[in-house]
């Protein structure tokens, strides 16, 4: 089942198996866990059985990358525990990150469907078990199982409509907005204050500025100035926004003024 594969999938060295992260040694166990794949829930035992006898499986280190952008891996890669970021990087540099894909979920299906190179590097953001699944076996699925084929547009269509967000966010707003609807779309209701919101944990500047596109610089001085004008108030990881409406209004003016330069 690949379990000692030195550069398989994505070519990356440096993977170590973590404790806790158990990779499966017979086909039951393996199967059992697959199962734990959103999109594979309702697959049949006989086929998981044989799927999980063509995955590769694979536990990294946090910060590890698992393949790079151009990489020429194809596989599709089911995260079965941990998480994954997915980013890229600027010609400068700079993180920009694009999602990330927890326990559950599932990845690189663009490549193994377009033939493609990767267009973005994935990198463990904690201790992370995956199974790949090779090109081939993964379009005898969708071709098999058109349940799982619907579930696979579906997700294919929520990514396009998360790339037109972000490039109207690009075309139309500076940093600065850019950095509050982050913080706003990171934002849920708070249950004891009516027109407030919370968010738990916090992620870090760094994060926050890669979905902004931007630096985190600018994501500190952005923060420090809705502290500093009563917008929002810190606790340790937490973030509460006092008045979701007073934000987003002011979230509006900035686009509806052109906001400042992006940065």
């Amino acid at each position: 089942m690949g379990q000692g594969a030195e550069q398989a999938p994505g070519e990356q060295p440096g993977r170590q198996k973590q404790k806790g992260q158990a990779i499966p040694t017979d086909s039951a166990a393996a199967a059992e866990r697959l199962r734990s794949i959103d999109v594979l829930r309702d697959v049949a035992e006989d086929v998981l059985r044989q799927m999980a006898m063509s995955c590769a499986w694979q536990s990294y280190r946090a910060g590890v990358q698992i393949f790079d952008r151009d990489s020429a891996s194809r596989d599709v890669l089911f995260v079965v525990e941990g998480a994954v970021q997915v980013v890229n990087y600027s010609a400068t540099g700079r993180e920009i990150a694009y999602a990330e894909v927890a326990a559950g979920g599932f990845l690189g299906e663009i490549s193994a469907i377009d033939g493609e190179p990767r267009s973005a590097t994935v990198v463990a953001a904690r201790p992370t078990l995956i199974a790949a699944l090779p090109p081939d076996r993964f379009a005898e699925l969708l071709d098999r199982h058109p349940p799982v084929a619907r579930q696979v547009m579906r997700r294919l269509a929520r990514i396009i409509r998360t790339c037109d967000e972000r490039i109207m966010d690009l075309s139309t707003l500076g940093a600065v907005a850019r950095v509050q609807r982050e913080v706003l779309r990171l934002a849920r209701p708070d249950p004891n204050t009516p027109g407030a919101a919370v968010i738990h944990p916090i992620p870090t500047q760094q994060q926050i500025a890669g979905h902004a596109s931007t630096t985190r610089e600018t994501v500190a001085r952005t923060l420090s100035n809705l502290q500093s004008a009563g917008f929002l108030v810190r606790k340790g990881r937490t973030v509460t926004i006092l008045d979701v409406g007073r934000l987003t209004r002011l979230t509006e003016d900035l686009t509806t003024a052109g906001g400042e330069s992006a940065r």
